[in-house]
């Protein structure tokens, strides 16, 4: 904990077995409560790893529900088990654990609700080995988020971020797709309810047993990004009203 809050890190595994122990031995259980992974229906030994190693709320799909209904699983068990701070890492150790302690610390202060690790503040990306073609995909996309949406984050494509509970409970994140542009959908959510989030410079690594989508993927979420975002914009002009906007059970 951290002045009393409780803090619980998600994680959102798919055919994670070859780097979930990597993810977990870098966790800083000093102050980190609870670990909770979600296995959507992997091919490999994921959930049998989690369980190894000693994660103690391990849970698998019994069908794939999607990169954006293994998080809504992850948030769903993470309020329940009474988390104050949740933090969302993928465990396939592109994003580094270290960093939780820094982003903790500024939810637990009451600096900001919400804080993500940026690859692009310091050039992490480019350093961590990201493709040149999704570097400038992830500049053109932020910076057409940012006009529509009226922000200036860095970058809203990272997977890595820390959550103070009541913006979870604040935002109706069901109502997402249980696709990649969950993330993106979730951030509108978050501005659109009135949260700020921060940045930090957040490293990166890109290998062999990272997980990335393929250019086909790629695309297919560009599109559902600037779908979100226009979508922002026209609910802000009160020119449509859309469900994820909606307080959650109104």
């Amino acid at each position: 904990m951290i002045n009393g809050k409780k803090i619980i890190v998600v994680l959102p595994a798919y055919n994670a077995a070859k780097t979930l122990q990597r993810t977990y031995d870098e966790i800083p259980f000093d102050i980190v409560d609870d670990v909770v992974l979600v296995d959507d229906f992997s091919k490999d030994n994921t959930s049998e790893l989690g369980k190894q190693i000693g994660i103690r709320h391990v849970i698998r799909h019994e069908k794939n529900k999607g990169y954006g209904g293994n998080q809504k699983t992850c948030y769903d068990k993470a309020l329940e088990l009474g988390a104050d701070i949740v933090i969302m890492l993928h465990p396939d150790y592109q994003y580094t654990p270290k960093l939780i302690p820094s982003m903790a610390h500024m939810i637990a202060n009451d600096l900001y609700p919400v804080v993500f690790g940026s690859r692009i503040l310091g050039k992490g990306a480019l350093k961590g080995g990201m493709p040149l073609y999704k570097y400038i995909f992830n500049r053109c996309l932020t910076l057409t988020q940012n006009i529509l949406v009226n922000q200036k984050l860095s970058e809203y494509h990272t997977g890595y971020r820390a959550f103070s509970a009541d913006v979870i409970r604040g935002i109706n994140y069901h109502a997402n797709s249980d696709d990649f542009v969950f993330d993106n959908q979730m951030i509108s959510q978050i501005f659109y309810a009135g949260f700020d989030i921060a940045e930090i410079t957040c490293p990166t690594k890109y290998f062999d047993e990272a997980s990335s989508i393929n250019f086909r993927r790629s695309a297919k979420y560009g599109m559902g990004v600037l779908g979100t975002s226009f979508t922002h914009f026209f609910n802000k002009l009160g020119l449509m009203r859309s469900e994820i906007y909606k307080k959650p059970g109104a």
